[in-house]
Order: C-alpha cells, then sequence, then structure tokens
C-alpha cells in the first residue's frame, strides 16, 4: 500500500461542515487502497482567538505558557476529525506532535523539528489506522516541554512526517486551488501554475508567498517529497512543487511582502569590521533579515541598510541605534512604509536581460526602486509599500504571465 500525506489547514477545518467534508475525503483515500497520515491546524481563527485571549491576561506572555496554550486549537480540530472519520467505518487514532515522536529544539514559539521517531504513528498505520496528527506541534526531548513552530508550522510537520515514512507523496490542502503566476486579488488574470520546482518554491516562499511555509518546502527538496498545493473544496488538480518542474519558464511567477520595514544606520565609518559591528547584535538577538546595501563611502563614511520583519522592527530599531552610538554614526532612520516586489523563475539562469526589463518596467509605471537584491533565479526590489500592486501588476503584464484567453480551434 502507498503512503499519502494529508495537511489541511484551519479554513479546511473551521467549522463541522467542513470537517465532514475533510472526512469524506480522508475516508475516499482510505477507500483507494493508501495509508493516509492526516495533520490539520486547528480550526478557523482559532489561534488567532487564543494569542488574543493571552493578551488580556498578560502583555507579555511567557512564551513556554503560549505553546502550551496554542497547542489546544489543533487538539480540538485533530480530536473532532478522527471522531468525524470513525463515523464513516473508518478507524482512527489522533497524536499530539509528541505523541507522534516530533521531536524539535528548544525554541518556544519558532521550534525547528531535528528528529521525527514516529513509533506510535507507525504501530497505528500497521493496525489499519488512518493517524491524524496535531500540526505546528511538538516535544524539546532535553527538557520534555511543549513546543510550536509559528505559522504555518503544520506544512513543515506534514511533509517532515512524509520524508520519516516513506511516504509517496504529501498533499497541502488549502482554501486556494494551487500556486499562481501572482495574487489573484491583485491580478485578474493570474495563471495556475501546474508544476513548480523546488527552488523556485523556496524562492516564492521567501519574497512573501503565503500558500507554503519555506520550512516545508526545504523538507520536501530535501528528502525528494513531491507536494500538491490543492484546494479542499475542489477535486481539481493543485500545483505539484517537485524536483523537476515540466514547465521551465523563463518566470514562473510574481510575488510580494508587504511584512518588512527598512533600517538605515546613516553615516557609519567605513572601514575593516564596521559590518560586522553592525549585524552580529542584530543575529544575536535573532532578528533574520533580508536585503541588506551598503552605499558608495564618502568622505571616510557610508550608509548601511537592510530590511527586516516588521515584527521584529522595534528591537532592530533599538540595537541599531545602540550600534550606531558606539560606531559615531550619524543615526538610524526606519522606514516602515516599503513593500518587495520579486520576479521568481529558474528559466532566468539563461536568459540575460531579466534585470533590466523589471528595472525598465518600474520606470515605466514611474515606481522608484530603494533597494535591490538578487538570486540566480529571483530579482526583488523594494518600493513604496502603496505601489506594491501597481508593480506586481505591470511586471505580470510585462512578462505575459497571464492566462491566455481561449480562442476556440483553428478556422
Amino acid at each position: 500500500m502507498s503512503l499519502i500525506v494529508q495537511k489541511y489547514g484551519g479554513t479546511s477545518v473551521g467549522s463541522p461542515d467542513r470537517i465532514d467534508r475533510v472526512a469524506d475525503r480522508i475516508a475516499a483515500t482510505r477507500g483507494d487502497g493508501h495509508d493516509v497520515v492526516v495533520v490539520v491546524s486547528a480550526m478557523g481563527k482559532t489561534t488567532d482567538d487564543l494569542i488574543a485571549l493571552a493578551e488580556t491576561v498578560h502583555s507579555d506572555p511567557p512564551k513556554r505558557e503560549m505553546d502550551m496554550l496554542l497547542t489546544a486549537g489543533e487538539r480540538i480540530s485533530m480530536a473532532l476529525c478522527a471522531m468525524a472519520v470513525e463515523k464513516r467505518g473508518v478507524e482512527a487514532v489522533s497524536f499530539t506532535g509528541s505523541q507522534a515522536g516530533i521531536l524539535t529544539d528548544a525554541a518556544h514559539g519558532s521550534a525547528k523539528i531535528i528528529e521525527i521517531t514516529g513509533t506510535r504513528v507507525k504501530e497505528a498505520l500497521a493496525e489499519g489506522r488512518v493517524v491524524i496528527v496535531g500540526g505546528m506541534q511538538g516535544v524539546d526531548p532535553a527538557r520534555k516541554e511543549v513546543t510550536t513552530m509559528g505559522r504555518g508550522g503544520s506544512d513543515a510537520t506534514a511533509v517532515a512526517l512524509a520524508a520519516a515514512l516513506g511516504a509517496d507523496a504529501c498533499e497541502i490542502y488549502t482554501d486556494v486551488d494551487g500556486v499562481y503566476t501572482a495574487d489573484p486579488r491583485i491580478v485578474s488574470d493570474a495563471r495556475k501554475v501546474d508544476e513548480i520546482s523546488f527552488e523556485e518554491m523556496l524562492e516564492m516562499t521567501a519574497s512573501g508567498s503565503g500558500v507554503l511555509m519555506s520550512r516545508a518546502v526545504e523538507f520536501g527538496r530535501r528528502f525528494n517529497i513531491p507536494i500538491h498545493v490543492r484546494s479542499s473544496f475542489s477535486d481539481t488538480t493543485g500545483t505539484w512543487v517537485k524536483e523537476d518542474s515540466m514547465e521551465q519558464a523563463v518566470i514562473s511567477g510574481i510575488a510580494h511582502d508587504r511584512s518588512e520595514a527598512k533600517v538605515t544606520i546613516r553615516s557609519v565609518p567605513d572601514r575593516p569590521g564596521v559590518a560586522a559591528a553592525v549585524f552580529d547584535p542584530l543575529a544575536a538577538a535573532g532578528i533574520n533579515l533580508d536585503m541588506i546595501v551598503q552605499n558608495i563611502s564618502r568622505d571616510g563614511t557610508t550608509d548601511i541598510s537592510f530590511t527586516a520583519p516588521i515584527s521584529s522592527i522595534g528591537e532592530a530599531e533599538a540595537i541599531s541605534r545602540s550600534t550606531a552610538r558606539e560606531l559615531g554614526a550619524e543615526g538610524v532612520t526606519v522606514d516602515r512604509g516599503v513593500g518587495k516586489v520579486s520576479v521568481v523563475g529558474a528559466g532566468m539562469k539563461s536568459h540575460p536581460g531579466v534585470a533590466a526589463k523589471v528595472f525598465s518596467t518600474l520606470a515605466e509605471v514611474d515606481i522608484n526602486i530603494e533597494m535591490i537584491s538578487t538570486s540566480t533565479i529571483r530579482v526583488s526590489c523594494v518600493v513604496d509599500a502603496a505601489r506594491v500592486d501597481d508593480a506586481v501588476k505591470a511586471l505580470h503584464d510585462a512578462f505575459e504571465l497571464g492566462d491566455v484567453p481561449d480562442q476556440g480551434e483553428d478556422q
């Protein structure tokens, strides 16, 4: 029997009716002769509600207790899903992350999976049961503490389980029917991509595409687990994320991100060791940086700019101001009104001129570029947040990524 891992997001299990629909799909997959492991998120907005509840009793709740609280959401949905599957005559059992043997590091709220033993999962599968696991959670084996993996952690749980159990594929069920060439809420003719490579999907997730968590894609690439992103509300084929994409288009998609802010340290002394002095304290504080730009030196000083998540920008600003004083820099400015637009495609490795086309397209619609970052398959630009939608539309049109109207049969 082949093994299929399925993950259902919060929208997919957001109500009893939707849980019934999920149970029908699980039972049908089992009826087709597959072993099935299911990973579920908390129902609907349960996680947001629990966070808000915690903040009513403590303005800065301890991270350990937050993990204890937030895992309750997945425990509810996994138990209800198991009940619904049992109702359909299919034996099922639910496990928390720790019961499933998901071992993580000690970082509460942002834990990373270090190993999956899966002993009880394998035993249940051998007994012919469907296994339903609470997503986003595990246990730190050194301290026996419950941990959570942060937003999107259920994706990582599902793909990591698929790798540990030797699954044939991992199906990610969500409220969209695949990966699109751009956000359909911005670009009306955005096209669903049938296949995309792990490399391209990693760049898309890092650039703001919220369809998959980047760690889930990393697990898929590392262990070569095909990931099928599809809708839980239809039976249509979604987007396959796999090692080799058949399409290999020059550009696969346009991603955008409004969750970052820009910090600039002005007039930093331009001498060896200064960059390390700026970024070492930020790294020690666990702040993830995205783009970094150092300007040309003038009169022995230079400006250093970087982007970081808005959620960390207060701490990043405080650290940068302290560093600026120590270095004798002129000061620090923070711009929260920026956004990032990225053009991603494996085909650009062998097609020159992509970056030039990005820059000229933005210039034609009078969008100023504040920062630029590139990789072999990505070009990213930081622009005014108010112009992000305009930038996405212009680039999508320029690279002709939209749906081609049906012209009917040739005459």
